[in-house]
């Protein structure tokens, strides 16, 4: 796989039906390596390692409906309160961050509120917080710190 603009982890990896999976500590599942996955693990680690998350307030790959459609995020990091802290955005490394990144997250953004955004392909990744009087994003060098 390629190598990604994050800190180099440790991943734990199997073979399974001739294809490649990387264990997901947050599913407690092994699941399919395809290129948007090694960006999804690389960001949980991220969030882990580095921004200190608790294991127990990230959710990943989960349903949501939006506009009457069945759509799924990627990441969600939660408040203890369980309000939505951080919502992220995954895409391959070959896959552009465009407009239409931005847009596909602030539509999932209508539902769930959250009051951090994070758009990624591994090697471009932009964060902002929402300012929802104004309706707008205001972008940051980096994810917030953890605080409880």
């Amino acid at each position: 796989m390629q190598n990604l603009n994050f800190s180099s982890y440790t991943f734990r990896f199997k073979n399974s039906e001739n294809k490649v999976a990387i264990f997901d500590e947050i599913r407690k599942k092994f699941v399919v390596l395809t290129p948007e996955e090694w960006v999804r693990q690389h960001v949980v680690q991220y969030l882990l390692l580095e921004k200190k998350y608790p294991k127990s307030l990230i959710n990943v790959e989960k349903l949501v409906k939006v506009n009457g459609l069945n759509k799924r995020y990627d990441i969600v990091v939660f408040r203890p309160n369980g309000e939505i802290f951080l919502l992220i955005e995954c895409k391959a490394p070959e896959v552009a961050i465009s407009q239409q990144t931005f847009d596909q997250i602030a539509r999932y953004n209508l539902k769930l509120n959250a009051q951090y955004l994070m758009v990624t392909n591994g090697l471009n990744h932009y964060f902002c917080q929402m300012d929802f009087e104004n309706e707008k994003y205001v972008f940051l060098k980096e994810a917030p710190e953890y605080r409880k």
